[in-house]
């Protein structure tokens, strides 16, 4: 019985055909990108502040040279003056416990909520902006980011990169401070009866942690629920389209794509004690999950303190 499909190779061409036509659209893109960051971004807004921080993470965590997952340091002088703006007026985040991240590598375990990453920016901004000295921070996103034209040739350039295991054991070799979601798509699209509460945790961080003898600092975002409350998850649109979550939220998508900007709610991020854990990374799961619900109850605990230090939950307004 003969199997050949013989479109087969005629659908393989086009395929390579749309991925060479979004590369060059990208390179085109970027290239533009390029020239207006220099002369708008580098030109009028990045001030002596922001250059001498840059200096400084340069010198201290030395961020030239090679970087295998597409990371450009040069980039960070045209993203961060608009990070900066960001983090400080439109979200006006405040960070607590900074002073608190060992030197070296370290495993930053954070919650995750409101549908879009932007909890993950503000976190690497803290460091970035807040820490002294300053930190790069790597997060390790979902694995169908990478499919989005642009979103994941941006973020490459910014420094974040896929979650696998091989990525993450590279990335401590290099001394990285790496930031993981162990919630995952399950807490980012989560709807707001479900607000500031832990979804159920991954455990591969805990083994990669075991392996590589990583101190784990929890991270709580308190804000970043209340940027974009969906109260319902269209999941047919969601298949349809190829994303995890289709949100419904108060804006979107009656206002278009208008509603899909967060609102300017204030930010509160509260950086942990740090936890250090022993034992076998290859144990069996039910030994690692007591590991990982110690870590999921320290940073329960830590937004809970964060949330009490709200005095009305309009203050996040404010």
């Amino acid at each position: 019985m003969d199997t050949h499909d013989p479109d087969r190779p005629r659908g393989r061409a086009l395929l390579n055909k749309l991925l060479r036509d979004r590369g060059e659209l990208e390179s085109d893109w970027t290239a533009a990108m390029r020239a207006f960051s220099q002369m708008i971004v580098e030109e009028n807004l990045l001030d002596d502040e922001l250059t001498e921080r840059l200096r400084q993470l340069q010198e201290v965590q030395e961020i030239d040279g090679f970087d295998p997952f597409g990371f450009e340091p040069e980039f960070l002088k045209w993203v961060l003056p608009v990070g900066a703006w960001v983090y400080r007026k439109y979200f006006r985040v405040e960070a607590f416990g900074l002073e608190k991240l060992p030197e070296g590598s370290v495993l930053l375990i954070a919650n995750h909520s409101g549908q879009v990453p932007i909890d993950g920016m503000m976190i690497v901004s803290s460091c970035l902006l807040d820490a002294d000295p300053p930190r790069m921070v790597r997060s390790m996103i979902e694995r169908w980011v990478p499919t989005l034209p642009f979103v994941s040739w941006f973020f490459a350039r910014c420094g974040q990169i896929l979650g696998t295991r091989e990525n993450f054991r590279l990335l401590n070799s290099r001394g990285a401070t790496i930031l993981v979601f162990p919630e995952g798509v399950r807490g980012i699209n989560k709807t707001y009866d479900k607000a500031y509460q832990l979804q159920r945790f991954g455990l591969g961080f805990m083994r990669l942690a075991l392996e590589n003898n990583l101190p784990i600092v929890p991270v709580a975002v308190i804000g970043a629920e209340e940027q974009a409350p969906a109260f319902f998850n269209a999941g047919r649109i969601a298949r349809l389209i190829g994303a995890p979550a289709f949100p419904i939220t108060p804006t979107f998508p009656l206002l278009g794509p208008l509603g899909a900007l967060p609102l300017p709610v204030r930010y509160r991020i509260y950086y942990g004690d740090p936890m250090t854990f022993s034992g076998d990374p290859d144990d069996e799961d039910r030994v690692i999950s007591e590991k990982v619900d110690e870590v999921r109850d320290a940073l329960q605990g830590l937004i809970h303190h964060g949330l009490e230090q709200r005095k009305t939950f309009w203050d996040i307004f404010t």
